[in-house]
């Protein structure tokens, strides 16, 4: 048996298959949806090279891995296809993005103005990542409006993105670099 290709030619007419055999234009607000967590993804895995905290680097892994739940579950027309079981989070999975915020809260100091993007590079890939995170969410939501989206996906998103706000801040505070606070009076 020969190597597997990786074209297939099927989209070269900008059609594309969802789970399950349908096919849909690849502007489709579904194809945008699990495209924008297919670049989250990517982001998070630029993310993870400026991790060194094993804790950190195990939790981002499964996150990521979580992306390809959320992307399959996208990717599936649950009109037509039903959802595999590994096409679903679960509320464990909210309860863990919960703790780790909680965890990250308990070790910086209390946020008493706005950030701006910054600090070391780990702070400032991680609030890019975050800004692709809400991105997303949106697409979500706008997918939202004409198809059936699980509402445990959006409120894992809504805390990814919370959780990544807390992982730049945690990255500035072990770095020593400083916050850079929102100057409301700047002319």
């Amino acid at each position: 048996m020969g190597k597997c290709s990786i074209y297939t030619r099927s989209g070269d007419k900008g059609m594309t298959s969802l789970v399950g055999g349908k096919r849909i234009c690849k502007t489709h607000v579904r194809l945008e949806a699990y495209g924008d967590v297919d670049e989250l993804n990517a982001h998070i895995g630029l993310l993870r090279t400026y991790l060194a905290d094993e804790n950190d680097l195990a939790f981002t892994l499964w996150v990521q891995h979580k992306m390809f739940v959320i992307g399959s579950w996208l990717a599936t027309d649950t009109s037509n296809t039903p959802l595999s079981a590994a096409s679903c989070l679960c509320d464990n999975d909210l309860q863990r993005i919960e703790n780790a915020i909680d965890a990250i809260d308990e070790t910086v100091p209390k946020l008493h103005a706005f950030l701006l993007p910054g600090g070391c590079e780990g702070s400032a890939q991680c609030q890019v990542t975050r800004t692709v995170c809400r991105r997303t969410e949106r697409q979500i939501l706008r997918m939202a409006e004409t198809c059936q989206v699980d509402g445990l996906m959006l409120a894992f998103m809504n805390r990814l993105s919370d959780y990544l706000f807390m992982l730049a801040r945690k990255l500035n505070f072990q770095a020593g670099a400083t916050e850079i606070f929102w100057d409301k009076n700047c002319k």
